[in-house]
């Protein structure tokens, strides 16, 4: 899907359009339904901008590519949009490839703001160009590592696919939970089918299984069995790269789906900016925006306020990542850059760990938060 989106409102005088490149997942393999909420929440900002005057009088664009969670499709997008002479690159869910497009971003000279990629190593160097708002990679599954601890897990059993994301993902556990006497084992799911998978469950004795999977397969399927093996009714399943997040889950899987807890990046309450964007989000989606969607206008609010106090000019907008002060849907954006991090990163992104209420699988329940 290759789109240039200029949202009824948006005021046209002053000058030509200044224009963001947006890389969303819209078509499989991607995360179709993750592409959809980022994407709304990229237009809700864009039309908002405009109606609030735009940037110095012109108009914002978004041109959006869909990524399709391909990398290599996602660097040729970036060299499109170059091309195209954007502004700033917005978007992207998929962390291995926000990594591919960050990268060709940096080399080329293009800011980009990742919304929802958290792979702590999203570039291999240091950069000036990207930045992200969601929590690395490893702050997130720590906390949620401590949450499963709290819970009185220790024996941790993880079914994972083969990925850069998935792998960095149970380092991330291992490395904290072994110090607590903890423990983790990983489960290949493309060798094993759902009921092989219950029975290395039972013999590991695991008293927690966390989902490392694509949605709907192969975590749908896996559930499933989970849910109807007798052997594992006190099984607990974990899910933290956000599944349930999204009401297909609900929708396929019911009450199987509830009670399992994910990591969600929304604060307790939103701004009241945040709460006015929520009802914005509800209308043009038909359904209850997920956190992804905040992500997404957040986005625009920061690279708008970027453009609005430095101009159209790539080198000065990548510049001001430090200086960068917002209000926006979920609380104030600033911008640091943590020991060993290679971009620069929102300092304080809310964070929870959440689950489906069995009592009304459409409400979700605040677990933890870190």
């Amino acid at each position: 899907m290759n789109t240039l989106s200029s949202p009824p409102g948006a005021e046209r005088t002053g000058g030509p359009a200044v224009r963001i490149g947006a890389l969303v997942p819209l078509s499989r393999p991607g995360w179709v339904e993750a592409g959809r909420h980022l994407l709304a929440g990229l237009e809700l900002a864009v039309r908002d901008v405009g109606r609030a005057g735009g940037i110095g009088g012109r108009p914002l664009e978004l041109v959006v590519r869909d990524t399709a969670a391909d990398p290599r499709r996602a660097v040729a997008a970036v060299d499109e949009l170059a091309r195209l002479g954007v502004a700033a690159l917005a978007g992207e869910y998929h962390s291995v490839v926000a990594r591919a497009a960050a990268a060709r971003a940096d080399a080329l000279g293009l800011p980009f703001l990742c919304s929802s990629a958290v792979l702590d190593a999203l570039t291999e160097q240091p950069t000036e160009w990207v930045a992200r708002l969601a929590p690395a990679q490893s702050h997130g599954w720590r906390v949620y590592a401590d949450f499963l601890l709290g819970a009185g897990h220790s024996r941790i059993a993880v079914a994972a696919q083969p990925s850069v994301y998935w792998a960095a993902g149970t380092r991330v556990l291992r490395d904290h939970l072994a110090p607590r006497g903890g423990t983790v084992v990983e489960l290949d799911v493309s060798a094993l089918d759902p009921a092989a998978l219950c029975d290395e469950v039972v013999g590991r004795r695991a008293t927690a299984l966390l989902l490392l999977t694509g949605h709907p397969e192969p975590a749908v399927p896996i559930v499933r069995s989970v849910r109807r093996d007798p052997r594992l009714a006190g099984l607990a399943i974990g899910a933290p790269a956000g599944q349930p997040e999204f009401a297909g889950w609900a929708r396929a899987l019911g009450d199987d789906g509830a009670a399992v807890p994910f990591l969600r990046y929304l604060p307790e309450r939103l701004t009241p900016l945040g709460a006015r964007v929520g009802q914005a989000l509800r209308e043009r989606l038909a359904e209850a925006p997920s956190f992804v969607a905040f992500e997404g206008y957040d986005t625009i609010a920061v690279l708008a306020e970027v453009l609005r106090s430095h101009g159209a000019d790539r080198a000065r907008a990548a510049g001001s990542w430090p200086r960068v002060a917002v209000e926006g849907t979920r609380g104030p954006i600033r911008f640091s850059r943590p020991p060993g991090a290679g971009v620069w990163q929102w300092t304080r992104p809310p964070l929870q760990v959440v689950d489906r209420d069995p009592a009304a699988p459409d409400r979700f329940r605040i677990l933890h938060t870190g």
